[in-house]
């Protein structure tokens, strides 16, 4: 790809966070195009519709997390809750929230529910090793810790120290002296 041709890719991305985290993912694509300094048609040359535009942020997003977290689990100098708080400290700087949103409606794009599998298995295996050390409640199951973090995480002005998230790691962290 050409110089200038990525750098308007990029500067469509960019755009079209802030957009469609200022109104929401059905903002219109010409506002997009505008708030990038580009024309609708630059637009369209990138991304052929919404849809794509929106499987290409989510991709991005889930990628830099899996990345992150395969970094983050590798790392043996702290506990692994430690690991699953950086993990969710993570994840409130991307926009998880429209992934989400997207993920229900993605059904036939294979590549995105690829990368969906994959950070969750990343997650769940990280909170059963946390299980393991004994610094995570061992009553909750990795796959229903991570459908609560979910919850927590991907929403909308989801923040790391926020009520939701607060009480969520409370009541997922090990009991002390358990």
């Amino acid at each position: 790809m050409r110089a200038d041709a990525q750098r308007n890719r990029e500067l469509i991305v960019v755009a079209a966070l802030e957009v469609f985290t200022e109104c929401g993912s059905e903002a219109s694509m010409d506002r997009v195009a505008r708030a990038a300094g580009l024309s609708v048609g630059a637009l369209y040359r990138h991304f052929p519709d919404r849809q794509a535009l929106l499987e290409h942020i989510a991709a991005d997003a889930l990628t830099d997390l899996l990345e992150f977290g395969r970094a983050a689990a590798a790392a043996r100098d702290s506990t692994r809750w430690e690991v699953l708080l950086r993990l969710v400290a993570h994840c409130m700087t991307l926009p998880l929230a429209m992934v989400k949103s997207l993920a229900g409606a993605t059904g036939h794009n294979a590549g995105l529910e690829a990368l969906i599998d994959a950070t969750d298995t990343l997650f769940e295996d990280v909170a059963r090793e946390a299980q393991r050390e004994g610094s995570m409640r061992a009553d909750v199951a990795p796959h229903a810790a991570i459908g609560v973090l979910n919850v927590a995480v991907c929403r909308p002005g989801a923040r790391f120290d926020d009520p939701l998230v607060t009480v969520v790691l409370d009541g997922l962290k090990a009991p002390v002296g358990a």
